[in-house]
């Protein structure tokens, strides 16, 4: 019942919030507003269910913002050289993938706490796409790439809410069908006994930071696309925003625990509660505070459940 309770508990919460800003701005339920709405809330939710499988597992990320700007860079490169929309992106992708590789090799092989190999990643991704762009945007992107952030399919769907929509069927099949998503929990839940049990836990820890690389790497290439350039400040704290979805959502920071559906909940509260303080006019740093105020209360709430589940088992 209490896993049940947590689960519905950001459902509610997103139906409330939607009720309330509906109330106080009419405006918020017009289908360009709610299409906005999934336009800029994609680039956060394709990055968070790569996320859930890294945080499910018992690990954490906190370069996914300078993948993504890295990623964008090269797949901004590749498309300014003349390649076609669909190589830039899989060079977005590509780009990202070797990054989360590296992250999860790194992790895995030198024994380091997630945190702090992640930790010094974010400055190293950045500092990559810094140099080499020299500080600069990469200009002469063809207009057609920009269908990949703004277009729509039939004239009704938006792209990016076909994406994140494709990318959450595949992830939740994942999890939720396969072998690999089953070693996801077991990791998460007690490494040793996942080891014990005879699971490669390394393997499948690479596997996860390279899937989330990947999607780090789709996501920068919608960021560009949005753009039309490739900007090598892109994603500067959207680490923060991609864990407090995952957590949002009902996943758990000590691991084990976590859905596509929360995570995608967990995304759409914290872009709606953007959208909805824009249209009131509520100031940028208030909102701010009231993320992180609502991270708080999440990460609280599931240390809370953790310890009474704890204490009911001894």
């Amino acid at each position: 019942m209490s896993d049940w309770i947590k689960r519905f508990i950001p459902f509610a919460s997103l139906i409330a919030l939607c009720v309330i800003i509906a109330v106080l701005e009419p405006r918020f339920l017009s289908s360009g507003n709610l299409a906005s709405v999934a336009r800029q809330t994609a680039v956060i939710t394709v990055m968070a269910m790569g996320m859930t499988m890294v945080m499910v597992s018992g690990g954490i990320d906190l370069s996914v913002g300078s993948m993504m700007a890295l990623a964008g860079v090269a797949g901004a490169f590749a498309l300014a050289g003349g390649a076609p929309p669909v190589v830039g992106i899989m060079a977005s992708m590509a780009a990202g993938g070797v990054c989360g590789f590296m992250n999860g090799a790194a992790i895995t092989t030198l024994k380091i706490p997630p945190f702090i190999v992640t930790l010094g990643a974010m400055g190293i991704y950045r500092g990559i796409a810094l140099l080499i762009t020299d500080g600069k945007a990469v200009v002469g992107l063809p207009t057609s790439f920009g269908h990949l952030a703004e277009g729509n399919l039939f004239g009704i769907i938006p792209i990016p809410l076909l994406i994140v929509v494709i990318v959450a069927v595949a992830i939740h099949f994942v999890l939720s069908s396969t072998r690999l998503g089953r070693y996801c929990y077991a990791i998460g839940s007690n490494v040793e006994a996942a080891r014990y049990a005879g699971v490669r836990v390394a393997r499948c820890q690479i596997i996860f930071y390279l899937i989330l690389g990947a999607l780090a790497g789709l996501a920068g290439a919608i960021e560009a696309a949005r753009l039309v350039t490739g900007q090598p400040t892109a994603g500067e704290g959207y680490e923060l925003r991609v864990i407090a979805a995952v957590v949002i959502g009902g996943g758990s920071l000590s691991g084990g625990q976590g859905t596509v559906v929360g995570t995608i909940i967990g995304a759409l509260i914290m872009g709606v509660l953007a959208n909805g303080a824009n249209l009131l006019g509520i100031s940028s740093f208030t909102q701010q505070i009231v993320i992180g105020a609502v991270i708080v209360l999440a990460v609280t709430f599931d240390e809370f459940q953790r310890r009474r589940l704890e204490t009911a088992g001894s």
